[in-house]
């Protein structure tokens, strides 16, 4: 703006060290750039892959967490309306086996036809044979559930009772191999007419 005035300065030709330092500084630079570029570039790959991680891990304890809970409450209605249904008998049975006092408790649902069974203090089954539960029907005697016990701890069962015209009228259990029985031929822990 002052040049149409007169009283700009003439112009100069910069020092040939400014020169150097200028193209020197313009060559350096995109070396820079380039390098944060590259970091940046990594710390959000990082950074993505983890989110990724995480976002699929989260996803997948969710959907596990949902599946328990409804399991959990499944189990829950199972098992209330075993211990409150007022068509539930409860049987409880003492054994022994292996030289062990044990109990077999039976909750007999006759309105939904479901037995929930559990076993304590049962000694551990040979790693040959098996615990197998038997219906004793009208008809004969029906295999209701075949329980390997390798450890020393209670099991617990829901079981659907026998279909058809077979009325039941008590519950057996004996010691047979591991594969099961069609019918009992091992030794008996209990036989009970309900």
């Amino acid at each position: 703006m002052t040049d149409w005035l007169g009283m700009a300065a003439h112009p100069r030709r910069p020092g040939p060290e400014l020169k150097a330092r200028v193209l020197g500084r313009a060559l350096q630079r995109p070396r820079r750039i380039w390098s944060v570029a590259a970091a940046a570039a990594f710390l959000l790959a990082i950074g993505g892959g983890g989110g990724y991680w995480a976002s699929r891990t989260i996803r997948g304890l969710r959907a596990e967490r949902d599946t328990l809970a409804a399991r959990l409450a499944a189990l829950q209605d199972t098992l209330d309306s075993f211990i409150h249904g007022t068509a539930t008998r409860l049987v409880q049975v003492p054994v022994s086996t292996g030289g062990r006092l044990g109990a077999v408790t039976i909750f007999a649902d006759g309105a939904r036809h479901r037995w929930l069974v559990r076993c304590d203090g049962l000694a551990p089954n040979e790693p040959d044979q098996a615990y197998q539960l038997w219906f004793i029907t009208d008809k004969g005697m029906k295999p209701a559930a075949l329980m390997p016990m390798d450890q020393e701890r209670p099991m617990v069962m829901a079981l659907e009772m026998p279909g058809g015209d077979a009325r039941v009228m008590g519950a057996a259990m004996s010691i047979e191999p591991r594969g099961g029985s069609a019918e009992p031929r091992g030794p008996m822990v209990f036989h009970l007419l309900l």
